[in-house]
């Protein structure tokens, strides 16, 4: 039998069979270097960021919130009269119905909320669609509902908002939106 010393990463002895003589492997170990862990800094998180990282990310936030936010607020004031002339408009068209089906527009007594609900005061409508002309009276959009006026002021009836200010007149912001200035 005889001997040999091999370099071999798996399997320490390995026996190998030639003929009728044997031949012992012996492997020695192949040496890996250990990996090299660094030690922690003292006083110092693995994660995170520092004050110097936040307060950059801060100044950009504040600088991208000035350039966008007056943009973003005139345009709120628009979208809202936009949507109030559409309500008047839906509410115009509503009663021009209520009159070809009853022959007339409701009282300043009944008002809009004959559009929903069957009026009972005086003169009572003599075809008054069941489930009515509209499922509900929306407010406008500052929260204040809509207002009605027969005779109206600009024409046979007057549909308006009082706008932001909730005042009857006014201009710029608090000007009224009615059937009159679609």
């Amino acid at each position: 039998m005889k001997v040999q010393n091999t370099t071999h990463a798996s399997n320490p002895r390995r026996v190998r069979a030639v003929g009728h003589a044997m031949t012992i492997h012996r492997v020695k170990p192949i040496h890996r270097a250990k990996p090299i862990h660094r030690a922690r800094p003292i006083g110092r998180a693995l994660a995170g960021f520092t004050i110097m990282e936040v307060l950059v990310a801060v100044v950009i936030i504040g600088i991208l919130a000035a350039i966008i936010a007056p943009n973003v607020i005139g345009r709120l004031h628009d979208a809202k009269v936009s949507a109030a002339k559409q309500d008047v408009s839906t509410l115009a068209q509503s009663l021009a119905m209520y009159k070809l089906d009853n022959g007339r527009f409701p009282t300043g007594e009944q008002g809009l909320k004959a559009l929903v609900e069957k009026p009972v005061s005086s003169p009572p409508p003599n075809n008054w669609r069941t489930g009515g002309y509209i499922a509900r009276l929306p407010n406008d959009p500052w929260g204040n509902p809509y207002q009605f006026a027969k005779p109206g002021l600009h024409g046979d009836i007057d549909v308006f908002s009082t706008g932001a200010d909730a005042k009857p007149g006014g201009e710029g912001e608090g000007a009224d939106i009615g059937s009159w200035n679609l």
